[in-house]
């Protein structure tokens, strides 16, 4: 019999637990999960609703779990996975024989924070001469550009987004470039709001430059295809543009496969070169690395392979025809709501609204949502574009959009009725002119406190008797039932204090539990 109490505390036991006590202790923390399947769900997890795949990937991934994708040599299978896995990326995306990108070439990664650091660092490396290197991103790229430039002391050069437009404008990206530039990105389609910028445009400015061009498709680029030849105006974004050097897609999201599997493809074998790492001066084996990791487990990769050679390039058209239609319908109910507007109209798998003036408390709105049951994405606002909320709509989404918009225009009613959040006067003008200095972990524990953040050392500064929950609401675990002051919170900050807040509130979470689990 399990001890619920303690369960959580000491992975490691003093004389281990039964295995199947084990998988109920999983299965009871996973119970506060957000559902990964069923349709409710609008961020972070890829849910095709195929009857059996889940099983397949499982079991694909049980068979190559203990596989080490450090040596090919020893393990030829998954290099066998690999190489089909980036081929078939290749073909989707516009390369592969018969194209005008006959040799692309590619690497299997994590992640696309993974892959988009790999494309920076492949781009800074070909060029050994230039000392301060540069990149060009629009304001609406992917954070984990920040976060390879942060890693790999690149420069960051943000071009602003127009807010009626949304996509970055080509003129304003080539004047971004300069001498130490090595890159220019941009995204097919952004994750925020779903649009596609203007590759070719941007493409065509980088070559001018000598420059290369990295398309960020990890989000929903291995759908753009599929919804083109449905008949939908997707722009030219791929290989098929000259220009573009490397793209980066995500098969853990609409190839669905399980997390973690992207692949990142390069024009030919030469563009890719740098990507490698090597080291041979030490005594023991030679270091090659295509990727970041060294040792990676094959699980995810078999896992990936047999979710595309099971659904296959049919079973995703189809699920793109389900996807695209879930989108439409989606888009009408935010447009049949009185006091939210869209933020883009549609065109690849994301529905993104925000209010209009007089329009519901879009942090209130969220948090009625969640009560219906339905799990959405709020998007805090910034440089002149307002808070929003976000869904990604994936084939799972289609047998549930006739419940959407009936909650959707209750909880709308319901967010009016609640009213806005206001935070105390005090409070708002302190977020306001905070440094990100000021904010002392002390002043973070009082403010986390306050906003109902438990976790160890929330409302205590020694952390001393406070389990998992401390500090937060009747049953909420270490964090609010409702979010809504939380976010407005943040949504005050400017982007420097609010990334400040939200390591120390993380920290706060993340904190070792020392309990024994036997």
């Amino acid at each position: 019999m399990i001890d619920e109490s303690r369960v959580a505390g000491g992975a490691l036991s003093p004389d281990g637990v039964a295995a199947e006590d084990v998988l109920a202790s999983v299965r009871r923390l996973r119970s506060a999960d957000r559902p990964t399947h069923g349709g409710r769900l609008f961020a972070y997890v890829y849910d095709p609703a195929v009857p059996g795949l889940d099983e397949l990937a499982a079991a694909a991934h049980r068979e190559s779990a203990h596989v080490n994708g450090l040596d090919p040599t020893a393990f030829p299978s998954l290099l066998a996975m690999e190489n089909a896995l980036v081929g078939a990326a290749g073909r989707v995306l516009g390369g592969g024989p018969g194209t005008t990108a006959p040799d692309v070439v590619g690497s299997v990664t994590s992640g696309g924070t993974e892959s988009l650091i790999l494309a920076v660092k492949t781009a800074r490396d070909a060029h050994p001469e230039i000392t301060a290197p540069r990149i060009v991103v629009p304001s609406t790229a992917h954070a984990a550009f920040a976060k390879a430039a942060h890693y790999l002391r690149v420069a960051l050069d943000v071009v602003p987004v127009p807010v009626a437009t949304l996509r970055p404008d080509p003129a304003a990206m080539a004047a971004a470039i300069r001498p130490e530039t090595v890159l220019v990105a941009c995204s097919a389609p952004s994750y925020a709001h779903g649009v596609v910028d203007p590759v070719a445009e941007i493409a065509a400015v980088a070559a001018d430059a000598g420059v290369r061009c990295h398309v960020d498709a990890c989000f929903g680029g291995w759908t753009l295809p599929y919804l083109r030849r449905l008949g939908e105006p997707v722009p030219a974004f791929d290989f098929a543009v000259p220009g573009v050097t490397s793209i980066s897609v995500d098969l853990h999201k609409y190839a669905y496969a399980p997390k973690g599997v992207s692949v990142l493809l390069h024009r030919n074998a030469a563009l890719r070169a740098p990507q490698y790492f090597a080291y041979a001066d030490w005594p023991g084996y030679t270091m090659i690395n295509p990727v970041i990791a060294s040792t990676r487990s094959g699980g995810p990769i078999a896992a990936a392979y047999a979710t595309l050679r099971h659904i296959g390039d049919a079973g995703y058209l189809r699920l793109a025809t389900v996807t695209r239609d879930a989108v439409a319908s989606l888009a009408d109910a935010v447009r049949a709501v009185d006091g939210l507007r869209l933020m883009a109209e549609p065109e690849s798998t994301v529905v993104c609204f925000t209010a209009t003036e007089g329009g519901p408390d879009l942090f209130v709105l969220v948090d009625e949502l969640t009560e219906r049951g339905w799990h959405t994405q709020p998007q805090l606002s910034y440089a002149g574009l307002p808070a929003s909320v976000h869904l990604t709509v994936t084939a799972a989404v289609a047998p549930r959009v006739a419940e959407f918009g009936p909650d959707l225009a209750e909880a709308v009613a319901a967010a009016r009725a609640a009213g806005p959040v206001r935070l105390p006067a005090e409070l708002a003008a302190l977020v306001g002119a905070l440094t990100p200095e000021a904010l002392t972990p002390e002043l973070v524990v009082g403010l986390a406190a306050g906003l109902g953040l438990g976790g160890p050392g929330a409302g205590n500064e020694s952390g001393a008797g406070n389990g998992p929950g401390a500090g937060s609401g009747p049953g909420s675990g270490p964090l609010p039932e409702r979010m809504a002051l939380v976010n407005t919170l943040l949504d005050a900050a400017p982007p420097a204090p609010r990334e400040r807040l939200l390591v120390e509130f993380v920290g706060l979470l993340q904190r070792p539990d020392w309990g024994s689990a036997d």
